[in-house]
């Protein structure tokens, strides 16, 4: 699997994570959805329902984002999950936009299965007020969407259909950025741990899960 193209360093916590996933990433990189988004095949139905679902799981990544703010153990950590939180409203705004655009009610979202098993996962280790965990728990998805951006850009260039608003969003710079930022949190305050590793890993995982609930595509 090739790299994403800035990203952690080679000897960090968060690049061996990264590396440690990279079946997972890869999976995900494969996955009929995401290859249905990269050749906009992707029935439109099928990505109204994945935009009502990640429109919920955003909002708790921010309550996440929030109670890492509050457990921040100096200032530099506060500053820096105040940044993240705004780009994660930033991207909640993105998707008001599809909503608004495809007549999608946001308001009337019942969380799949897969959606309250990631949400319920990130809010409970957010709860437990170790920084360095909440880190580990919320890199994959930024790391994840960043590469995936790039790797499709790079499959797929610039495409003129329906999903290319996606597709530049997550390919990027500034959302490479903020993805080297976490990594840059994860990096300073979580320690080498087996406990580390199990909330990196069960978060990819329940990235992929994510984009199986969504798996009726036309790719």
């Amino acid at each position: 699997m090739s790299s994403a193209s800035q990203g952690p360093s080679p000897s960090s916590l968060a690049r061996q994570l990264w590396l440690a996933s990279s079946e997972l990433a890869e999976g995900c990189l494969q996955h009929p959805f995401v290859q249905g988004l990269a050749l906009g095949t992707l029935p439109r139905a099928v990505f109204a329902g994945y935009v009502a679902q990640d429109a919920c799981f955003l909002e708790s990544f921010a309550r996440a984002y929030a109670l890492a703010i509050a457990h921040s153990p100096d200032r530099d950590s506060l500053i820096a999950f105040n940044a993240l939180l705004q780009g994660v409203l930033q991207e909640l705004e993105l998707h008001a936009g599809y909503a608004q655009r495809w007549g999608i009610d946001l308001e009337a979202i019942t969380p799949l299965a897969a959606t309250s098993a990631y949400t319920d996962f990130l809010l409970a280790t957010a709860r437990g007020g170790d920084a360095g965990l909440i880190c580990a728990a919320m890199t994959p998805c930024l790391r994840l969407y960043a590469w995936l951006g790039q790797q499709l850009r790079a499959q797929v260039g610039h495409p003129g259909h329906a999903y290319a608003d996606w597709i530049d969003t997550y390919a990027d710079p500034a959302f490479e950025a903020l993805a080297c930022r976490l990594e840059d949190l994860l990096n300073r305050l979580a320690e080498p741990s087996a406990e580390t590793e199990r909330i990196y890993g069960r978060a990819m995982e329940l990235e992929i899960g994510f984009f199986d609930a969504h798996a009726t595509t036309g790719a």
